[in-house]
């Protein structure tokens, strides 16, 4: 087995474990066995549980920043941007429902590697910010600055993933399933309501 497919192996078996059992539950033994080595092949390619999880959930955030700038330098309306953003990064978080958490572990512990991983890859929010602006400027919108647009995006699609142990139980009797279409609906939900806050 050649290097790139063994390392390309290891990710996809870190992911999967990390998904299972988060970051804190995952053991490096648990992960070599996913990908059918032993031990000492997989600290061979990464010396650290740190290190591997970098390297799975990195790179799942580059699939998603070259979708998220699409759509924000495409000739849709506005708020048609808004609805195609929600789906994207709503679509994301179902794949990957680890992801918040990844993001949150990197806020705290090195702000600006992640702050410069999106600028590297193109993530410019003054381009988002600049365009709120205009669409306030021009009455198409209700006033609101960029931050907290941002901030209630984000928060009202992320939070029924952190929270979903949670929620699920109390909410939905533990049904997995109900759950699922909960999340799914939510696109719309979010969509409409947001479309509705702006004035739209």
């Amino acid at each position: 087995m050649g290097s790139d497919s063994t390392k390309e192996k290891i990710v996809q078996a870190a992911k999967q474990i990390f998904l299972r059992k988060g970051m804190d539950g995952a053991r490096m033994q648990e992960i070599a066995d996913e990908a059918g080595i032993n031990k000492a092949m997989l600290h061979y390619y990464f010396h650290s549980k740190d290190q591997l999880f970098d390297e799975v959930f990195y790179g799942i955030l580059s699939q998603l920043i070259p979708g998220l700038i699409s759509i924000f330098k495409s000739d849709k309306p506005f708020l048609d941007k808004i609805e195609a953003f929600v789906t994207e990064y709503d679509t994301y978080m179902s794949r990957n429902p680890f992801l918040p958490q990844f993001v949150f572990r990197e806020i705290n512990r090195d702000p600006d590697q992640l702050s410069r991983f999106m600028s590297d890859r193109g993530l410019n929010f003054e381009l988002v910010e600049g365009m709120i602006n205009r669409e306030v400027s021009n009455g198409n919108i209700r006033p609101i600055t960029f931050p907290h647009l941002f901030a209630n995006l984000i928060g009202m699609i992320v939070m029924p993933y952190i929270g979903r142990p949670l929620f699920q139980r109390k909410l939905f009797k533990n049904d997995p399933i109900e759950y699922d279409r909960f999340l799914l609906e939510r696109r719309s939900v979010i969509t409409q309501f947001v479309k509705q806050a702006l004035g739209a």
